[in-house]
């Protein structure tokens, strides 16, 4: 059996330029070739793998984004000269400021794929503060959670989530049985562990129960301060259940109740207009898309 072909160099020289830039007469002006002849080599190169490397809007799809990886590393081994130090990358920095929890549950545990997929981006993170919209410095890419719109900046939603009520197997054990969370009486029992993220009145709205937002209790302003407040027994908590998901299923936090709640609250990838210009923000939103879908 013969070894597989490997594609010209040309090919691939447009194919990594294009993953980079994301526009055909960019990649044109770089090669100082026609943007025919970019589109030439993105289709000999599909035609010779049997795959589709690039959707419409020239985002790489899953194949796309797996050859992205050994295509830079091979380019990068050509391009060092015998006898000659290697030059340092010429690496981009991207600035993002993320909620904590959203980092700490959904961004970091898949940041590893971002990085293979390039390497080239430098990514320095920093804390945001959900719903005051704070952060300590100016940022490329934001992660803001509320229920927007935010005015001066284009954004999309990125997450959103359902909430239920979860307490520690100790506090269960302790103070209920409450039974499905459902009805006045079965609140009332409860110490309320509040937070302006998620308010009770959503839960009690969805059920029927009239009841005002609790007023006194423990608050938190971070869904992860939020549940480690419930797994130490502070009482019962609102837990969102893509964010709560370590939390469930180490059985540090039990559920109350079979049902869940749409959230008012998302979470939305913000950026200033014309931001998206850059291929390197673009590149982040379109992979963040692809791992939350």
């Amino acid at each position: 059996m013969s070894a597989p072909r490997i594609p010209p160099i040309q090919c691939l020289l447009a194919f990594e330029a294009l993953a980079r830039l994301r526009s055909v007469n960019q990649v044109a002006d770089e090669l100082a070739v026609t943007p025919s002849a970019v589109s030439h080599r993105i289709r000999q190169l599909e035609s010779q793998f049997g795959l589709k490397l690039f959707t419409r809007d020239f985002a790489l799809t899953a194949d796309g984004s797996a050859y992205l990886v050994p295509v830079r590393q091979g380019l990068k081994a050509l391009q060092q000269v015998p006898g000659h130090a290697s030059a340092a990358p010429g690496g981009v920095r991207l600035r993002l400021a993320v909620t904590p929890t959203f980092s700490r549950q959904i961004l970091l545990p898949k940041l590893a794929l971002f990085r293979h997929a390039y390497p080239e981006i430098e990514l320095v993170m920093q804390v945001a503060i959900p719903m005051a919209d704070l952060k300590s410095e100016d940022a490329d890419l934001e992660v803001r959670y509320g229920q927007g719109p935010y005015p001066g900046l284009e954004y999309r939603r990125i997450l959103s989530d359902e909430i239920t009520p979860v307490c520690s197997p100790e506090y269960l054990h302790e103070f209920g049985p409450f039974g499905q969370f459902d009805d006045a009486e079965s609140v009332q029992r409860a110490r309320l562990i509040r937070s302006p993220l998620d308010p009770w009145s959503t839960w009690f709205e969805a059920h029927g129960i009239s009841l005002p937002e609790p007023r006194e209790g423990a608050q938190f302003n971070d869904v992860g301060l939020v549940a480690d407040a419930a797994a130490a027994g502070f009482g019962v908590a609102l837990m969102r259940m893509r964010l709560g998901t370590m939390w469930l299923d180490s059985g540090r936090l039990l559920r109350l109740s079979p049902r869940t709640v749409a959230s008012p609250y998302h979470h939305f990838l913000c950026w200033k207009p014309g931001m998206m210009e850059r291929w390197e923000c673009a590149a982040f939103a379109d992979w963040l898309a692809r791992v939350l879908d």
